[in-house]
């Protein structure tokens, strides 16, 4: 299996008058297509940071991030659009449900913007809502859903331009346990569904338990470690 995604020497570096803060330095990581990767690590070690890098939302101090065709730190503006609409299927920690527009409304415009005709994108939304168990939610606004329903809706819109690689950052961090269990076995069972590759950042051992490979981000740098496979609920 070939890689999708593969990180090279990257480095983050923040500098402001006082001080300069490294994130992490020649930090490596390699992704086979169709995986569940997950990388664990406590609060501020950059785990956050990776993501957006990876997604071209931040930019790299150094080193490069290549996904698929896509030289993701090489990517112009206008680029960076087309790669997140095209390659990227997005979850984070927050929602970011437009709140004016229904749950069918949320899933569908990705597809909409991207050219697809608004009926044929309706159709992807009904079918990724129903298969996400808000069939009969599909009509509600954000405000009238839980936490949890509100992220089932998010993760059927990271689905619906037909991704190839799916980024998951802290998808459960505001969810109560139940529904951090359930979003969790979601997104780990549609990227098996759709044959999606997955990369999940959490700090949350027990949901990292059901990816293929694991790593921890520390001091910097990235070390593969033994949780993924473990049974449910292991500590």
């Amino acid at each position: 299996m070939s890689n999708i995604l593969t990180v090279s020497q990257l480095e983050k570096t923040y500098v402001t008058e006082s001080e300069r803060l490294t994130v992490f330095k020649n930090l490596n990581l390699s992704v086979e297509e169709g995986s569940k990767t997950v990388i664990i690590g406590e609060s501020g070690s950059g785990k956050s940071t990776l993501m957006n890098i990876i997604g071209s939302i931040d930019s790299a101090t150094s080193g490069s991030v290549t996904a698929g065709p896509w030289n993701v730190t090489a990517l112009k503006e206008k680029e960076q659009a087309a790669y997140r609409s095209s390659f990227l299927g997005l979850v984070f920690q927050f929602h970011y449900l437009l709140k004016d527009f229904t749950a069918l409304e949320n899933v569908y415009l990705p597809a909409y913007m991207a050219g697809v005709s608004k009926k044929e994108a309706e159709k992807k939304a009904e079918k990724l809502l129903f298969e996400v168990g808000l069939s009969e939610r599909k009509n509600h606004l954000p405000s009238e859903l839980s936490g949890g329903e509100r992220q089932r809706v998010a993760v059927a819109r990271a689905l619906v331009n037909n991704p190839s690689l799916i980024l998951a950052d802290e998808p459960t961090g505001n969810l109560d346990p139940a529904n951090s269990l359930m979003i969790g076995k979601l997104l780990f069972s549609m990227a098996e569904k759709y044959g999606k590759t997955l990369v999940l950042v959490t700090h949350d051992r027990k949901l990292a338990a059901g990816g293929d490979v694991c790593y921890e981000i520390k001091d910097g740098t990235l070390e593969k470690v033994n949780l993924c496979g473990e049974p449910e609920g292991a500590e």
